[in-house]
């Protein structure tokens, strides 16, 4: 079957745009395809930074011929209705049409046939609509064409459409069309320097191969590859060792159509600065790779830059000039180091009252004022050093105020803890000042440190409380606040370090440092609670883990510590993956089934304990004996915190359950007897909610 090859070729395209746009052409032009039932066997899109590039292979040569069948207006209908019906359906007379017989009378069915158009056709009509209403982030109109003023809207100026279409074994035809003066054909570009001649070209195999020859990587992950490979080698024969950047790199690769990586160098005295400032001031200016050394593992005077020519004197002039670019932002970078380094971190903080963090929450001082008092609150609870806590909340965010960071967004934090071990502080407070933010997503690391999880809990506890109390919480989709990456970070910090503290207590105690009082102050904890329980649930669902086990376990009620309710849905899922506890959910589920049909057709619960005098069967007796037993030993389990002993205990269960279930009628003819037996079943629920409420299990 015939294929199709369209490129774009344009101005450069930014490279943030790049893998999108190829995406947005594969999808946009293979959703019309299989709209107008040209059903294909594959698509590829591949971007440079001078064109789009998509190749369809095994499109049908014409659309299938359509059958359709029309419903008319009933027979004997006034005669406009059967008019406007033959008119629609293009049939001549009604004798064309076919009667279809119905319950509610006799109707004209008129057949519609439309003949498939073959796919070249189909294509140079929805080729030029997707081209013309692409969905570029940002576009611009540019100069007229052919005396005419140019309108279409694209992201940079578009030069020449290739546009061909055929099988394997034929030469292909090209999909006529134009778009704003632009004809499509098959003419494409190589490389703007090294081979600038048009090329001719047929399909995607020779357009490629053509593309190549002429300096040009089509493919991006080509580009990388290449990047990447000649960087280590070149850093490996030098003794050094690449600082890999995945986000750099595909940056990089967007950058050039044929990829040349060489080295350069700067000043051995720029090294003083922090290895993290160096790469910045590299990576953002002249987006070029770092150097390490392996035996030292720190930064080197080299860096790795990619070049998109092959130069007559091997890249000598792109290297100095490079260098000549990237000397004088280390040297900035430098001064900027070196002054911060004379301003004490303490002594920046006056002028955080100034700066606003939030209407209705006051000042950045205000809330460093906060976070100092949770942050000593909290750190009895987490075996950190109150003081020391304290201190490293006071200092935290001084580094916001520093030069680097406002030069260097990316680095605070960092140069809070560099800035700190430069004045003498703690270790702890140092590497708090960085750790503070962390863990800032799934991926992130989490703080171990003492007085890092303290600040970091403090630091994150109030940001929720605070929204909280001005009712700016997460709608939908929009959480501006960052506060469900803060509810999750919570989350991280307590679980792995393994902490025991009460969510509800340490929020209330942040709310009551907020100046902000608001009326219905008691519901905030409460109401965060339930905000950490969506979040642990999703952590669970993108974990793989059963996530409606956290609702059977907090809906007992009472359950703030969340490395215990992690614990025990631990044990609780690793106990339902076994037969007991598969065969007691559905136990437990029978009884609470029955127990509602009952309760609703008597209009009563059936609470209260059975009476044994009652029992007339052995399995009534051995069930209220083993609900007894097991009741006290799963609840003394869950006192010391043995949930795996909890979850064993009421394995016990099962048996008589299911023994119940196989011998005894509940709604017995005798009424005393058929209550009885549904406080029976009323025991059952109630000796599982020892460890969590089975109703809220899913099947």
């Amino acid at each position: 079957m015939p294929d199709l090859l369209l490129e774009l070729f344009s101005e450069e395209i930014p490279a943030r745009m790049q893998a999108k746009a190829a995406d947005d052409l594969r999808r946009l032009v293979t959703e019309k395809l299989v709209a107008e039932g040209l059903v294909y066997e594959g698509a590829k899109a591949f971007a440079t930074p001078r064109r789009l590039a998509l190749t369809v292979h095994g499109i049908p040569a014409r659309q299938p011929d359509l059958k359709t069948e029309r419903r008319g207006p009933k027979v004997g209908a006034p005669d406009a209705a059967v008019q406007g019906f033959l008119k629609a359906t293009g049939l001549k007379s009604l004798d064309e049409a076919k009667i279809q017989r119905d319950p509610k009378g006799d109707f004209y069915i008129g057949l519609i046939e439309k003949p498939g158009r073959d796919a070249i056709d189909v294509l140079a009509e929805i080729l030029p609509v997707i081209i013309r209403t692409f969905p570029w982030p940002k576009s611009m109109r540019w100069g007229a064409r052919s005396g005419k003023p140019g309108s279409l809207s694209w992201v940079r100026p578009l030069h020449a459409i290739t546009a061909t279409f055929g099988p394997e074994t034929e030469v292909p035809d090209v999909v006529k069309f134009e778009v704003d003066g632009i004809e499509a054909g098959q003419t494409t570009y190589g490389h703007r320097f090294m081979a600038p001649d048009a090329i001719s070209v047929r399909r995607f195999e020779d357009y490629e191969a053509k593309l190549k020859a002429a300096k040009v990587i089509l493919d991006p992950q080509a580009r990388k590859d290449i990047i990447f490979a000649d960087a280590k080698e070149l850093t490996f024969a030098q003794g050094f060792e690449l600082v890999e950047d995945q986000v750099l790199l595909d940056e990089v690769s967007g950058l050039v159509e044929w990829p040349v990586v060489m080295m350069g160098s700067f000043e051995e005295e720029y090294l003083a600065i922090p290895d993290e400032v160096i790469r910045a001031t590299i990576r953002n200016n002249q987006k070029c790779f770092v150097v390490k050394d392996p035996k030292t593992g720190k930064l080197t005077n080299k860096f790795v830059l990619t070049a998109n020519i092959e130069a007559a004197d091997g890249g000598k002039v792109i290297v100095s000039g490079n260098e000549r670019v990237i000397r004088p932002r280390l040297s900035d970078a430098k001064f900027f180091y070196e002054t911060d380094l004379k301003t004490k971190l303490e002594d920046r903080l006056p002028k955080f009252e100034q700066i606003v963090f939030h209407e209705k929450l006051g000042t950045q001082a205000e809330r460093i004022k906060r976070i100092e008092r949770l942050a000593a609150e909290i750190a009895p609870l987490v075996g950190a050093d109150a003081e020391k806590a304290r201190r490293a909340a006071k200092l935290a965010k001084a580094d916001l105020l520093t030069e680097v960071v406002g030069e260097f967004p990316e680095v605070q934090g960092l140069m809070g803890k560099y800035y700190a071990l430069a004045q003498g502080e703690d270790a702890s407070v140092a590497a708090a000042c960085e750790e503070h933010y962390k863990p800032q997503g799934p991926t992130d690391r989490v703080p171990t440190d003492p007085v890092s999880v303290a600040v970091a809990l403090a630091d994150k506890l109030d940001t929720l409380v605070g929204f909280w109390a001005i009712d700016e919480k997460p709608t939908g989709s929009k959480d501006p606040y960052a506060l469900r990456r803060a509810a999750l970070g919570v989350i991280r910090l307590i679980v792995d370090n393994t902490l025991r503290l009460s969510l509800v207590k340490v929020a209330a105690s942040a709310l009551a440092g907020l100046s902000v009082k608001p009326a219905d102050a008691e519901k905030i904890p409460s109401d965060l609670l339930a905000f950490f329980a969506d979040r642990l649930k999703v952590q669970l669902r993108e974990q793989g883990a059963r996530h409606d086990l956290v609702d059977a376990v907090f809906a007992l009620g009472g359950q703030d510590d969340l490395l215990m309710i992690v614990r025990r849905v631990e044990a609780l899922g690793k106990f339902l993956e076994s037969d007991d506890g598969k065969n007691l959910l559905a136990g437990t589920k029978r009884a609470s089934n029955i127990l509602s049909i009952e309760e609703k057709k008597d209009k009563r619960s059936f609470d209260g304990a059975p009476d044994a005098v009652l029992y007339s069967l052995a399995e009534e007796k051995a069930l209220a004996k083993a609900i007894g037993e097991v009741t006290a030993e799963a609840s003394a389990a869950v006192a010391r915190e043995d949930f795996a002993a909890a979850m064993s205990a009421m394995a016990k269960l099962r048996p008589p359950v299911d023994a119940f279930f196989d011998k005894v009628r509940v709604n017995d003819d005798d009424a005393k007897v058929r209550e009885n037996r549904l406080k029976l079943l009323n025991e059952i629920r109630s000796a599982t909610r020892a460890v969590a409420d089975f109703s809220k299990i899913q099947d």
